[in-house]
């Protein structure tokens, strides 16, 4: 009774594992179509020397077969999964049987930890037993990979059909090159080729048995032993390998040897993290389909400068390291361009984030503090006035519409009377810059600083000069890149093409660059002398750059959230952020601290090797100041103390004489 119980049962467990199989078996694909497993695309990013420096997505380096790889990988491959890989039928007893001994023995379940799956198991679980991603399934291909690699109990007796069916189908030639082409390795490689050339720079049918085995390594937990998070971590993991590999014969002791005292390292490129915002950037400003959502294969040749980037990136660990105490918060960001909008470096925080990470060069909307001042002067210039020209610096109060009388202050609470415009700027006064202001008009300045690329929106009443309003690192600098090119509109951008991998001709060409004018070039050229003032006597002189002329801005927001220098010199133009990502007030720094420091560092390191150049810059006539009494000192364009004069070489006329008045008698009626 016993004997034909069970051969009953045996028969139909039989009919059914083989109905199943045959089931499995008739909706296997060609080969071909088995080999890439990605849902989406890669996007490989290049800088402007055509040197890869960063990747996205999950990158495949082509269908390759077990025949055609280095046969280290492949030995290294079966000693470390599957030692019986070649006699097996697509099970093996005996590594089930030991998986839960070992599993029990350290108190887990019987199919919980080691599951002692066969290399046709695993193929199975990377086929997902046949099932296809469907996004109203799965909320995420996370998700959906994680579903299909469980290991319970039930998915272990759906695998055993499944893995006789890609057993009866394909060749272990096959099985072994869906294996090598389909296996996550880490890094977002996807298969043993795309992981060789991503760590190694070669394609998989050079490496050695130290290379070999350390890919191999990383089967078992791509992400921990991916030698890009820790080499040495990768390299002992990969003397286990080679440990196994003389074990079963693949190498003789001579050759475990050699390979033990040699162990792999990473290529330049692998071991290259530089960019990593820059990258993030750049991908978030191509159209979606074709970067972050491709499901193509992406080449994107950019303006990065590998040795401008490392110089920004080592800049901002020196002065960090050397003038933070231990365990601060506060963050800093970094933009390098050239005068066209071309990004050639980019900091978005002191550490190096993960793909993906908040980027505050490009993300972060900070107030501007004083070095939004720039644009109230080029406003003024713009018009004809002169950076000799003179503007009081005495108490002010308005009256705003609404909300009151509103009385600036200087940072210093004190007040120097008569002054230039240029002399205004240099001292970062607050109540010179709200009278210029106000005399040329709010929806003038607003206007500069918005064709100037600053397209948050921008304040309506008279602390708009004072930098009250929003922006971005990149807008700034790409700003500030506007006034050293002598007056137009630049439009900051990191893509030069993009195109599929293996085409010649490109989807995308560049979208940025100099755009149409703002002010006129003269204008431009007062202001940066006026702003090359800043860095040799006024607020910036940290930022002083040793025998090569410099112009820039501080800028410090209220309660100290936020401090700014931005600047440039013949060759480029560099902008510094620095503060906390909770708002939290900076405690003794100011824009023309630690930032212009931040920015000597970079600038000094950006411009080693390169010859100095001298700005382009206008040097003002002097004029006398106005007289005690009155009277103005000459007809050489002195000014009411009270307001900018007009330009020089004209009189003012009917309308202008009015508001002149007007304004002298509101602000204590002296002229």
């Amino acid at each position: 009774m016993l004997w034909g119980a069970v051969w009953r049962v045996t028969a139909v467990v039989a009919v059914v594992l083989f109905g199943a199989t045959w089931f499995f078996h008739a909706q296997m694909p060609e080969l071909s179509a088995l080999l890439d497993g990605r849902q989406r695309g890669s996007v490989t990013l290049l800088d402007h020397e055509g040197n890869v420096f960063a990747w996205r997505g999950e990158t495949f380096g082509g269908q390759t077969s077990a025949a055609d790889v280095s046969k280290h990988l492949r030995n290294a491959v079966v000693a470390t999964e599957d030692k019986r890989f070649y006699g097996h039928f697509g099970l093996s007893p005996r590594g089930i049987a030991g998986a839960i001994r070992i599993n029990l023995s350290e108190g887990r379940g019987a199919f919980q930890g080691n599951g002692g799956s066969t290399i046709t198991q695993q193929v199975a679980k990377l086929l997902c037993l046949g099932v296809e991603y469907d996004p109203q399934r799965w909320k995420t291909e996370a998700e959906y990979e994680a579903d299909c690699r469980k290991g319970s109990l039930v998915r272990k007796l759906k695998e055993v059909p499944y893995a006789f069916a890609l057993e009866w189908t394909y060749s272990k030639q096959d099985i072994l090159t869906i294996y090598l082409n389909r296996a996550y390795l880490g890094a977002g490689a996807r298969g043993f080729e795309a992981a060789a050339q991503r760590y190694f720079g070669k394609s998989s049918r050079q490496l050695v048995p130290a290379e070999a085995a350390m890919l191999a390594g990383l089967l078992v937990a791509p992400s921990y032993y991916a030698p890009t998070n820790n080499l040495k971590r990768a390299q002992d993991r990969a003397g286990v390998i080679i440990g196994l590999m003389q074990d079963q014969g693949y190498l003789t002791k001579a050759e475990a040897d050699e390979a033990l005292r040699n162990p792999a390292t990473l290529s330049p490129e692998a071991t290259q993290r530089a960019g990593g915002y820059f990258a993030d950037w750049v991908v978030d400003s191509a159209p979606s389909f074709l970067a972050r959502d491709t499901t193509e294969d992406v080449v994107i040749h950019t303006t990065l400068d590998q040795h401008l980037q490392k110089a920004a990136e080592s800049a901002v660990a020196a002065v960090f390291d050397a003038r933070l105490k231990a365990g601060s918060k506060a963050q800093a960001a970094v933009v390098v361009m050239s005068s066209d909008g071309a990004v050639r470096a980019m900091v978005g925080g002191r550490d190096i984030g993960a793909p993906g990470s908040f980027n505050r060069a490009s993300q972060a909307r900070r107030q501007t503090g004083s070095a939004f001042k720039p644009f109230v002067y080029a406003a003024a210039l713009d018009m004809g006035w002169s950076p000799a020209d003179y503007v009081e610096d005495s108490p002010l109060t308005l009256r705003i519409p609404g909300s009151g009388a509103w009385t600036p202050q200087n940072y210093t609470r004190d007040f120097k009377g008569i002054m230039t415009l240029a002399d205004a700027l240099k001292d970062s006064r607050n109540i010179p810059a709200v009278r210029v202001s106000e005399a040329v008009g709010r929806d003038a300045v607003r206007q500069v600083a918005e064709h100037f690329g600053i397209v948050s929106d921008l304040a309506k009443g008279p602390a708009l000069a004072l930098g009250v309003s929003e922006a971005t690192l990149v807008e700034m600098t790409g700003a500030y890149a506007g006034i050293l090119n002598g007056g137009s509109a630049v439009k900051p951008y990191g893509l030069i093409d993009l195109r599929l991998r293996g085409d010649k001709a490109p989807l995308i060409t560049q979208t940025g660059g100099i755009e149409e004018r703002v002010i006129r070039e003269d204008a431009a050229r007062y202001l940066t002398w006026m702003m090359m003032q800043v860095i040799d006597s006024g607020t910036g002189t940290r930022a002083r750059l040793p025998g090569r002329e410099a112009a820039g801005k501080t800028g410090t927001t209220q309660a100290a959230r936020d401090a700014w220098f931005v600047g440039y010199t013949a060759d480029y133009v560099a902008g510094v952020w620095m503060g906390y990502d909770d708002n939290t007030p900076l405690t003794g720094v100011t824009g023309g601290g630690l930032p212009a420091e931040i920015w000597k560092e970079v600038m000094v390191r950006v411009h080693d090797g390169l010859p100095a150049r001298p700005l382009p810059k206008k040097v003002p006539e002097a004029r006398l100041p106005p007289q005690a009494g009155g009277a103005p000192a000459s007809s050489g364009g002195a000014v009411p103390p009270g307001e900018p004069a007009p330009p020089q070489g004209r009189e003012p006329d009917l309308a202008e004489r009015i508001i002149n008045e007007v304004l002298g008698t509101f602000l204590g009626g002296r002229w």
